[in-house]
C-alpha cells in the first residue's frame, strides 16, 4: 500500500466517512482514491478542487495568507479539503455523511500531514 494509501485509510476510520482522495489542486484529477461503492469520485474531486482553488484566490486576495481547508456541507453531505503544504499542489479531499464528527475529520487530517511532515 502507497503512503497515500494508508493516509486514506486513516481518515476512511471514522464514523461517518463515506471515502477520501488525493486530488490534483489544479486540475481535479484523482491521484488516489478510497471510496465506498457508489461514490461520486471524479465528480467530487473536480467541484473541490475548482472551489479550492477559486477559495485560495479569494483568500489571498483579502491578505489572510493561504487558504489551507475548505468544508462545504449539503443536504446530503459534506465535502471537506485540506492542502497541507507536504502535499504540494495536492488536496486531501473526504467526502463524508452530513452528521460526521467534523472536528474528528480535521483532527484526522492534521495528524495524517504531521505524519507526512
Amino acid at each position: 500500500m502507497s503512503a497515500y494509501g494508508e493516509m486514506l485509510g486513516r481518515v476512511n476510520r471514522i464514523t461517518g466517512v463515506r471515502g477520501s482522495m488525493v486530488v490534483a489542486a489544479e486540475d481535479g484529477l484523482i491521484v488516489e482514491e478510497d471510496l465506498m461503492v457508489g461514490v461520486p469520485g471524479p465528480a467530487a474531486a473536480a467541484l473541490v478542487a475548482s472551489l479550492f482553488r477559486r477559495a485560495r484566490r479569494s483568500v489571498q486576495a483579502a491578505e489572510f495568507g493561504s487558504a489551507s481547508y475548505l468544508q462545504v456541507e449539503g443536504e446530503d453531505g459534506l465535502l471537506f479539503a485540506a492542502a497541507p503544504p507536504q502535499l504540494g499542489d495536492l488536496l486531501l479531499v473526504v467526502i463524508a455523511e452530513s452528521w460526521v464528527n467534523v472536528g474528528l475529520v480535521r483532527l484526522e487530517a492534521q495528524r495524517v500531514v504531521e505524519a507526512l511532515g
